[in-house]
């Protein structure tokens, strides 16, 4: 008897309840050892702050972010020992050419003898960002950005080039009751009415694939495509903030109707279909420490529109980055880019990635805390309105950030609030706080990085903070309350209240 027919008698590998990772591990690092004392002394030292708490200090989980946090794969490593560090035109340039071609599409990275310069590195995504708005800034004046939900930095540098970032959240996004999949789409009904207003003030729309300020969600192949007949209805290019572009295209995979047969690949080759120019970071989902960039499509509506804005991106990239071959990475970071954009459309690397972070998002509901629903792709969003709902702290007592201050302290673990702190602002003439949409502490999950029992470490820790949730105390702001960007450079203390 073959061995084939025998195992046909047993349940398929397939129908296990727990399946072994899809990678090994290749190297190690060992933890440094410090007490809880230790990392509170420092915590006050570092004004709660959490990016300015030393990582060598992390004796849990480091879910600040994720990106450029990745574990490089063995592939990766060995590319960046093949790495070619000169100044023009290193090996590596066309490697990154020949992968984003095959990846995005032929039509965002033009030979560069063409005289047609489409794509553009950059050492992250934020100088992606800063050279398109700065560029579109130039158009004129009242300029308007409509998108799903802009990140920090994005807002930022909208903001920066004097223009206005408006986020259009999907009415679904905080429907409990509702089992809708794609709660990043933006809202078609709110985009529409603002084109009838005011399109003629709008030089580009945006998506953000997965929308991150909003709770990692994925956004639909029906509502890309949706945006992109209403932005060329009104004749206005429309771009992607691609970060997490691969985890978007296994959402779709997975729960959008037509599309549970296609491959990876091909759903990002249709999703791209639908606009004209990206940024991204390279960080999240070209599994890289430092990259990112700026795509144009030749012959897309933002080339033809705005015929001039190329070649000015490339002065601009030539002004801050350097040459446009290696735009501001080492030739090491370019050799790991064009492997690693291989690895993250791999259906079992992002099958096991996305339900690592799903399962530790059950985790924390089935310990009756308060996380975004349905899980997203890259993090877990814990609603800290919710969280603190039955306690005496109040909104502009920056809860998220006392909380993310005590889980570091007492059990090792860095998250960050995304909230009332990060994404609010002060008023210095009313002398109030103004309020986003949401509150959110995020736990991002690096790529590669963590196993389950260091999440279900978080998870305990987490739960055992909710149970004793009255004891958390609010924050003052010592420093930087009406600064932009104010997350990243704020001083806090906790307050002295009564328990």
């Amino acid at each position: 008897m073959k061995t084939s027919d025998l195992i046909k008698k047993f349940p398929e590998e397939k129908d296990l309840v727990t399946h072994s990772r899809p990678y090994f591990n290749h190297s190690i690092e060992f933890k440094n050892i410090f007490t809880p004392r230790e990392r509170a002394d420092m915590l006050d030292i570092a004004g709660l702050n959490m990016f300015f708490f030393p990582s060598e200090m992390i004796t849990g989980c480091d879910l600040l972010s994720d990106s450029g946090t990745t574990s490089m794969t063995n592939e990766q490593w060995a590319a960046l020992h093949l790495r070619d560090e000169a100044y023009g035109s290193n090996r590596g340039y066309f490697l990154v050419m020949k992968q984003i071609i095959e990846t995005f599409g032929e039509e965002f990275f033009n030979d560069p003898n063409s005289g047609r310069p489409n794509a553009f590195i950059f050492h992250q995504g934020r100088p992606a960002e800063d050279a398109l708005f700065t560029m579109v800034g130039r158009l004129g004046s009242g300029l308007i950005i409509p998108g799903n939900g802009h990140f920090d930095t994005t807002q930022a540098n909208i903001k920066r080039n004097n223009m206005q970032a408006v986020n259009l959240f999907s009415p679904e996004l905080m429907d409990e009751s509702s089992g809708y999949h794609f709660k990043g789409d933006m809202d078609l009904i709110k985009f529409k009415s603002l084109l009838e207003r005011s399109h003629n003030k709008i030089p580009l729309s945006y998506l953000t694939i997965t929308n991150n300020t909003g709770g990692g969600q994925p956004v639909s192949m029906e509502n890309i495509r949706d945006v992109s007949n209403v932005s060329n209805h009104y004749d206005i290019p429309l771009f992607f903030d691609a970060c997490r572009f691969a985890e978007n295209a296994w959402f779709i995979q997975q729960h959008e109707p037509g599309y549970g047969n296609k491959d990876i690949k091909t759903i990002v080759k249709e999703m791209f279909s639908y606009v004209d120019g990206f940024t991204i970071s390279f960080k999240k989902d070209g599994l890289v420490n430092m990259g990112g960039g700026l795509f144009l499509k030749d012959n897309g509506l933002f080339m033809k529109k705005y015929p001039d804005i190329p070649d000015a991106i490339m002065g601009h990239q030539i002004d801050k980055e350097g040459h446009p071959t290696y735009g501001g990475l080492s030739g090491r970071d370019i050799m790991t880019l064009a492997v690693g954009l291989k690895i993250a459309t791999k259906e079992e690397y992002l099958t096991y990635r996305i339900n690592q972070v799903k399962d530790f998002g059950e985790n924390l509901k089935n310990h009756g805390l308060p996380v975004m629903a349905p899980i997203g792709g890259h993090a877990v969003y814990l609603d800290m309105n919710k969280f603190f709902a039955d306690t005496a702290i109040k909104p502009e007592d920056f809860g998220g950030v006392a909380f993310t201050a005590v889980l570091l302290a007492a059990y090792g673990h860095r998250t960050i609030e995304l909230g009332n702190f990060s994404f609010g602002s002060y008023d210095k003439k009313t002398k109030k706080e103004i309020l986003p949409e949401f509150n959110f502490v995020r736990f991002a999950i690096p790529r590669l990085r963590y196993e389950k029992k260091d999440l279900d470490s978080v998870a305990e820790a987490v739960k055992i903070l909710y149970e004793n949730r009255d004891k958390i105390p609010p924050v003052n702001v010592t420093y930087g309350r009406d600064l932009p960007m104010r997350h990243f450079k704020a001083r806090f203390e906790f307050r002295k209240y009564s328990i």
